[in-house]
């Protein structure tokens, strides 16, 4: 893989990897892409899909390979982690720059008191225990003392962490800075960062970062000419969800409120209730068309929103250029004209649709059906781009992924497509079960009997369990019951009630201990060793029937003679269940069973696509089997592997020594195929690559290698194998042979 990004830089072309778990393909973009920034004097960018994976990147892999490469450049390689504002805290902010809508960062009151005045001041205000000033404040004044100590101000470094509500007393959007005005601006985390990005060799970000830097030419990352995309399954969501507007009366109200001490005029107040009025009968879905009441309203709604800005344009003349209250007043107002400019172009591309949200109330949104044609016109046209995942080879071929980010079709750019296999034994390692007997998940959410499938499963194996839901109701549902089933024998933890990653380091630490969650944790969890011998998927993660981007891009797509099911809901849930199964085995020694409680699984006609996604694990429907293979599993296993805390981070990393982490390796418990003793066919050599559609294996590069030791040429060894000369061609050239 390491070969092949180099020859895609040399070359200017474009590469999708398909690296499975365990193969290193961190190390392998991370040492070409330091190569190309020191020879070429500008950064390499790399974009992830989560915060894990960035963690990853900067607190455990990029400094192994700047420990590596010291020796060979001279100095060490550096790297910086570059994000959105809204992930730092703002010092001007903390500093009264800014509205505190709370008054939670100024007033001290009641931040220290016994618990029964804070008991009766929250009873006395009509709220529950610890949650009013008293406890958002204390959370305030935790996050100024931190950010005196602090030298990056990511969010990330903070642990535990706070709410959601505390967090936004302390940052601001990026509509909301003030900029080159700022008087804190060179003390600014966000600058800090950005600047130090320009002299680094690798800066790493997220997908939505990289898309707003692409897509809106606001420049925030440096110039660079390698992108490298990994976890590139989620890109097209990512991007999708990035450029997706929304609207509500919520926000117009807000706005208005934001803006009046600044025009004087109640204009807004008026037109956001006009609007509330004609979005409230709309029922909630897809519009194929705005609606005459409603078009009319958001019209109304523009004119007095443009109005505004104009006011407040007028207004600022000899005001204070750091006033963070204009600034935030002019945001909202600026995003509510783009929003309804949107709304009423009703581009070609763009759905909208109506959300009911239980604490918003009626949101209206819109997002593009498709953002290939923006992706090769933005992102691909400027740049090499190398993107890797696990899961973006498609019943053995990257087109369905290469058609989505626009690198299919006329006037689409070169790229080659490589998978590089892994290095796993998965048949021997992991046992993949259907609970055929369950029937088939209805709409009512979890059912008995797949709670007690659930509880047996994970009575045998001893806890370790972690579960993935299709939804937060659903797992919510299921840690409730299972909390009552299991009591303290299990604990159970579940998504929402702490950051992901303090809960990902509970549940590494204690083998007892399962954790339970939805999308996150699907593609986010990086647990090796025996604390995760069993993971749980309660259903096929279909997108939702109403969900309107997918119905739309179904019609369409039938519209146009395919198999709008297959191309969107069945891909969709093959790239997440690859996901997810593939968090159980995350190293050689690792040993486990998937579970899935969702018949389906094995009985609709859509199988064996979903099947042929997964990684080949031994299959079975057998319960007994199952349940004694995981009490085998946890009777021999090794102690838990901990998550170790993540070290705090400088602005320029790889400056500073990283040492690893210490600790010895976990023993290699039995094989589960062995434990269950079902007779499970052996693994077939694991495969290292595939070129022109053909799989290879380390034995048929040995034979490669022998071969041209033996001065063969490529017709000879082709007939020799039985293979396609094209593909051992091919082969030969990534081998450097």
């Amino acid at each position: 893989m390491a070969l092949a990004v180099e020859d895609a830089v040399a070359a200017q072309e474009h590469l999708l990897v398909q690296a499975g778990t365990g193969t290193g393909k961190s190390l392998a973009y991370l040492v070409p892409a330091v190569a190309d920034a020191v020879n070429t004097g500008t950064p390499a960018v790399v974009a992830t899909a989560t915060l894990a994976l960035q963690a990853q990147i900067v607190d455990r892999d990029m400094p192994r390979v700047a420990d590596a490469l010291a020796p060979m450049l001279g100095r060490r390689p550096t790297y910086v982690l570059v994000k959105g504002r809204r992930n730092y805290v703002c010092l001007h902010k903390l500093a009264g720059g800014f509205p505190d809508d709370d008054g939670a960062l100024f007033s001290s009151a009641g931040l220290v008191r016994s618990d029964a005045g804070e008991a009766k001041e929250d009873a006395d205000r009509g709220g529950a225990r610890g949650e009013g000033p008293s406890r958002l404040g204390a959370e305030v004044l935790r996050l100024r003392e931190w950010a005196e100590s602090t030298e990056s101000g990511d969010r990330d470094e903070l642990v535990p962490g706070v709410s959601e509500r505390a967090w936004r007393q302390v940052s601001v959007a990026a509509r909301e800075c003030l900029g080159t005005k700022c008087p804190m601006r060179t003390e600014c985390f966000v600058e800090r960062s950005r600047e130090a990005a320009k002299d680094a060799d690798v800066v790493v970000t997220n997908h939505s970062f990289m898309a707003i830097d692409a897509f809106e030419g606001r420049a925030m990352l440096p110039e660079h000419h390698l992108l490298v995309i990994d976890e590139a399954h989620e890109l097209v969501d990512r991007v999708t969800a990035t450029v997706t507007d929304e609207l509500s009366p919520g926000m117009v109200t807000s706005a208005a409120r934001k803006a009046a001490s600044y025009t004087g005029t109640d204009d807004l107040v008026g037109a956001g209730e006009v609007f509330a009025q004609a979005l409230q009968p709309i029922p909630e879905g897809r519009l194929i068309t705005v609606p005459e009441s409603l078009a009319g309203a958001l019209a109304m709604l523009r004119t007095d929103a443009r109005s505004v800005q104009s006011g407040m344009k007028s207004d600022s003349k000899g005001r204070d250029d750091t006033d963070g209250a204009r600034a935030v007043a002019k945001a909202a107002v600026d995003e509510l004209v783009d929003v309804v400019d949107r709304l009423l172009e009703e581009r070609h591309l763009d759905v909208a649709w109506v959300n009911q949200n239980p604490q918003r109330g009626a949101v209206l949104r819109v997002a593009p059906m498709s953002v290939a044609m923006d992706l090769r016109d933005k992102l691909f046209a400027e740049r090499t781009v190398v993107l890797t995942s696990a899961t973006i080879e498609l019943g053995g071929s990257f087109d369905a992924v290469a058609g989505t980010l626009g690198l299919r079709g006329e006037g689409a750019p070169d790229w080659q497509g490589l998978d590089v296999g892994s290095p796993f034994d998965y048949p021997a390692q992991g046992i993949a079960y259907v609970a055929a007997g369950l029937p088939a998940p209805g709409r009512d959410g979890p059912s008995p009997a797949m709670f007690d499938e659930l509880e047996q499963l994970m009575r045998a194996a001893g806890g370790r369990t972690l579960g993935l839901f299709s939804s937060m109701r659903a797992a919510q549902a299921a840690a409730e019951e299972m909390r009552e089933r299991l009591g303290d024998d299990m604990p159970i933890l579940c998504q929402g009630e702490d950051q992901i990653t303090t809960l990902v380091r509970q549940f590494a630490a204690d083998a007892r201990t399962c954790l339970f969650g939805t999308l996150t944790l699907w593609q986010g969890v990086d647990v090796p060793g025996p604390a995760c011998q069993l993971v749980v998927i309660d259903r096929i993660p279909f997108p939702r029937p109403d969900d309107p981007l997918a119905s739309a891009r179904t019609q369409e797509i039938g519209r146009m003679g395919g198999n709008g099911f297959m191309a969107v809901s069945a891909t969709h849930a093959a790239l997440r269940l690859a996901q997810g199964a593939g968090r159980l085995i995350r190293r050689s020694d690792d040993r486990g069973v998937v579970a899935f409680l969702d018949s389906r699984m094995v009985t609709a006609r859509y199988a064996g696509f979903l099947q042929r996604s997964l990684p080949p694990f031994w299959p079975t429907t057998n319960t007994a089997v199952v349940h004694e293979a995981l009490r085998r599993l946890d009777a021999s296993a090794a102690p838990v592997v901990p998550v170790a805390p993540p070290p705090a981070r400088g602005v320029v990393a790889g400056e500073n020594e990283h040492p690893p982490p210490s600790g010895a390796a976990t023993p290699v418990v039995e094989r589960v195929s062995d434990a269950a003793a079902t007779g499970a066919p052996a693994a077939a050599d694991a495969r290292t690559a595939v070129t022109s559609g053909h799989a290879w294996s380390r034995e048929d590069d040995e034979e490669l290698k022998d071969g041209r030791d033996l001065g063969l040429d490529a017709d000879e060894l082709a007939d020799h194998l039985g293979i396609p000369v094209e593909a051992v061609q091919a082969r030969l050239t990534l081998l450097r042979l």
